[in-house]
């Protein structure tokens, strides 16, 4: 949960974290029945997406999710990255924001941005590109991702991995 002073904690229970989705909304399988949540809000700096891999690393370890660290971490490392990209495109370049979500099914990773006018997340296959595989990475490694809008300011790519106990 992210209090006034942008303070993080992880948490049991329902999603209290600001930023919840709407019974029912969809964002993956989201609800409002989550029984483990943790957000983090990153200044939109170079270092957030280390910042980003360590936080999930231990959230995941003490979930008891250890052996879906590795590719969580890269999925939040993608995700993360892409959306500060967006971010430093904005004016006052925002913060964005990671939240992590378990039960006993599924992991979903969501990363939360401000630019809602370009929701162009076509995988780049091409090659020769510098930059855009990212969601290729994410398309190979998740169970399913995709993108939504939460009202209008927020927007974010979540991704699911499957829990089978490793």
């Amino acid at each position: 949960m992210i209090d006034s002073t942008g303070a993080v904690s992880a948490s049991r229970g329902g999603t209290s974290d600001g930023i919840s989705t709407e019974p029912g909304s969809g964002v993956g399988t989201v609800t409002n029945d989550w029984p483990l949540v943790s957000t983090l809000k990153f200044g939109s700096l170079p270092t957030a997406v280390a910042c980003a891999r360590a936080h999930t690393r231990s959230v995941l370890a003490e979930w008891g999710l250890r052996h879906l660290v590795d590719d969580a971490v890269t999925l939040t490392s993608e995700l993360i990255t892409n959306a500060l990209r967006i971010s430093w495109t904005l004016p006052d370049s925002p913060p964005v924001i990671l939240r992590l979500l378990a039960n006993e099914q599924q992991l979903l990773i969501e990363a939360w941005d401000q630019c809602i006018e370009r929701i162009d997340l076509t995988p780049q296959a091409n090659s020769d590109i510098e930059h855009g595989r990212g969601l290729l990475v994410v398309a190979a490694l998740a169970n399913r991702w995709g993108v939504g809008r939460m009202g209008s300011q927020f927007k974010f790519v979540w991704c699911e991995l499957l829990i089978r106990n490793g």
